[in-house]
């Protein structure tokens, strides 16, 4: 049976020997984000920062493409159409102007701009407040899946297996985070998706190689903690290599052809499978060799010699 494997079986990478150098390239890279978004923060949009929201069925089933260009003509900045329901109902989100237009004149440009026949279901204004929450509500959201994700891998191998793992996932948040402030990118409820998605993926990963790690250390015993982390992820290297390929093209996909919106929410995701697989080989199974996790020797384990 035919079998890819873009990095070949039985490789002997020395992945923990460098792991001074990774490590120190990963706080470099969590410094450099963090400070962006603490000095320079984030590019929030209409649903952190306020705006106008309109839900309304529009006759002839127009192009979300053209909506977008005559109401971004308006002067009341970013907006955001969904379809929802049937194909001539859509939900139609714009920025507050900065000129401080009020609800009133801004509802007036809006009909004015779709024409006569639409019905207007929903019309409301998100103000800033209602956006501060939000943005407190998806901190958590992400805090608290976090501690889940550590509390699970504390559950199913031991307490120094979550700590690295959750140290992992922390480096790849915060970089997702740094690149929505060091880059003109919208930040939204999407954005929040992208990095659950993220960690998502990066924890998958990280417990793949823990569960060989976990089965190396029973295995063996009379190997030191170094030479078993550096075996089980070369033994793991061409699935991770693998899944996350295969991943990024179908995401890369969705990038290129899914239109203005999908790119917006896939650009993020693509970025943050390549810093989750980072993570996962790099910095999550390397950090163990720091955490005193020793296998006990018994006699009839297989001799360092035999094992590599």
């Amino acid at each position: 049976m035919f079998r890819l494997h873009l990095i070949r079986y039985g490789t002997k990478f020395d992945i923990v020997g460098k792991t001074k150098y990774l490590l120190s390239l990963a706080v470099a890279l969590i410094l450099v984000c963090m400070g962006s978004v603490f000095i320079k923060g984030l590019n929030y949009g209409i649903d952190f920062q306020g705006g106008y929201i309109f839900e309304v069925k529009i006759p002839g089933n127009p192009d979300i493409q053209t909506l977008r260009d005559k109401l971004g003509k308006l002067g009341l900045g970013e907006v955001a159409i969904q379809q929802f329901g049937a194909s001539d109902e859509f939900s139609i989100k714009l920025e507050k102007s900065e000129d401080g237009a009020e609800q009133t004149v801004a509802i007036q440009k809006v009909k004015g701009a779709l024409g006569d026949g639409v019905v207007y279901k929903k019309v409301e204004t998100v103000g800033p407040k209602v956006g501060a929450e939000l943005v407190s509500n998806a901190i958590k959201a992400v805090g608290f899946a976090l501690l889940a994700m550590l509390c699970y891998i504390a559950v199913r191998f031991e307490w120094q297996f979550g700590l690295c793992a959750i140290a992992a996932l922390f480096h790849d948040c915060a970089i997702i985070f740094g690149m929505f402030s060091i880059f003109p990118m919208e930040f939204n409820e999407m954005s929040i998706t992208a990095i659950l998605l993220t960690a998502s993926y990066s924890i998958n990963d990280t417990v793949v190689i823990f569960d060989r790690i976990r089965e190396n250390l029973k295995r063996y015993k009379s190997l030191e903690l170094k030479e078993i982390v550096n075996k089980s992820l070369n033994e793991t290297l061409s699935r991770t290599t693998l899944t996350a390929t295969t991943t990024l093209l179908s995401v890369f996909a969705l990038y290129i052809f899914g239109g203005k919106v999908i790119a917006a929410f896939s650009l993020p995701i693509l970025i943050g499978i390549v810093v989750g697989t980072f993570s996962s080989i790099f910095i999550a199974s390397p950090l163990l060799v720091f955490m005193n996790i020793k296998p006990k020797k018994e006699k009839g384990a297989p001799e360092a010699a035999n094992s590599m």
